[in-house]
């Protein structure tokens, strides 16, 4: 049976340290002042659909890569997909960097599964990482969340601000990791009160048709929400979700964000008036994470776990105006508490 470990604790955070130093598209590689071997390579990062400055996931995944940098001195490459790649296009771009030298490779996304199953058994001396995903092999480490329980506090911020009593959530995909957020948020709501009505919806089938990545279908998506009643909507659509924060701030009504702090993203401080919170996801914690394990000599393999318990996921507050309605942060204390503690189980699907 694969080993299951709970990491004891992750850099809850990082995600927002580096941020601001992220630009969109492009493939980027920074050399850094260390010499050219092979032996002096660090981290690489490969970007799921949506690339860097999607706000959201991809850009939390380079806070990690540029803490660990900071802190080790060493060469990094983050590089973006291409669209309509195929698993093979993965393969060759892990294989490169692994040929490269870089230790850890990492791919963001449940994408990169059978290429990095594939890449992993050809170079057994690097030590693999995949966010979202579990793919065995001796020398990976598979990165995955508790998605629903940072969800599941969504909703219940979400029932207690809401006025219209209808609540809305959009999902970028309709895959079982999103289905995660989906049933954690519409819990959570029901479970703070069951009279308010969760209005739910998915962009596309398949990521291929742009719901991750498509920031006029979230807004689309939101504006019909919207016109149905929905005061709070829940985005859990990487670059897409920026349309639904916008539709919101539009229409003045609330938007709850995911995987970053995105009322503190400097691309959407026009909208940060109507960020009510976002559901955090440390991505970039898991990133360095791995990267200090491999640079202590001890790298992490098997499936790592980050909950609330490790402060893997949780509800950002960093908006004063989540202090002004009545009973909120009394409301997420005590949900985060029964979670960790288990008198609270949370839905995946």
């Amino acid at each position: 049976m694969r080993r299951i470990s709970k990491l004891t604790r992750v850099a809850v955070g990082v995600a927002s340290l580096a941020l601001a130093a992220t630009a969109c598209g492009g493939t980027s590689s920074d050399n850094g002042d260390s010499g050219g071997s092979k032996d002096d390579l660090g981290v690489a990062i490969a970007y799921d659909i949506g690339g860097k400055g999607d706000q959201s996931f991809n850009d939390a995944a380079f806070a990690g890569l540029a803490k660990a940098k900071d802190e080790f001195g060493f060469k990094t490459a983050d590089v973006e997909p291409t669209e309509g790649e195929t698993d093979a296009d993965k393969e060759q771009r892990l294989a490169s960097l692994a040929r490269q030298g870089y230790n850890p490779v990492i791919g963001v996304g449940f994408a990169y599964g059978p290429a990095m199953e594939a890449v992993a058994a050809k170079y057994p001396d690097t030590t693999f990482g995949i966010v979202d995903s579990v793919v065995e092999g001796e020398n990976v480490a598979s990165l995955v969340f508790a998605e629903e329980q940072a969800s599941y506090l969504a909703g219940v911020a979400a029932a207690k601000a809401t006025k219209s009593n209808t609540v809305g959530f959009v999902g970028g995909v309709d895959i079982p990791l999103i289905h995660k957020f989906q049933a954690g948020y519409e819990q959570g709501v029901k479970d703070t009160d069951p009279k308010v009505k969760v209005v739910s919806q998915y962009l596309t089938q398949t990521a291929e048709e742009g719901g991750f990545s498509s920031p006029d279908k979230g807004k689309a998506a939101a504006e019909g929400q919207i016109e149905k009643g929905a005061d709070v909507i829940y985005q859990a659509a990487g670059l897409s979700g920026q349309g639904v924060i916008e539709a919101a701030a539009k229409a003045k009504v609330w938007a709850i964000g995911v995987d970053s702090d995105q009322y503190n993203q400097e691309a959407l401080a026009g909208y940060k008036d109507y960020i009510l919170t976002s559901a955090l996801k440390d991505v970039g914690g898991a990133v360095y994470t791995l990267t200090k394990s491999v640079q202590d000599g001890k790298p992490l393999t098997g499936t790592q776990v980050f909950d609330l318990k490790v402060n893997g996921v949780g509800l950002s507050d960093s908006n004063p105006k989540m202090a002004e309605i009545p009973g909120l942060k009394e409301a997420v204390d005590e949900a985060k508490k029964g979670i960790i503690d288990g008198t609270i189980k949370v839905n995946t699907e």
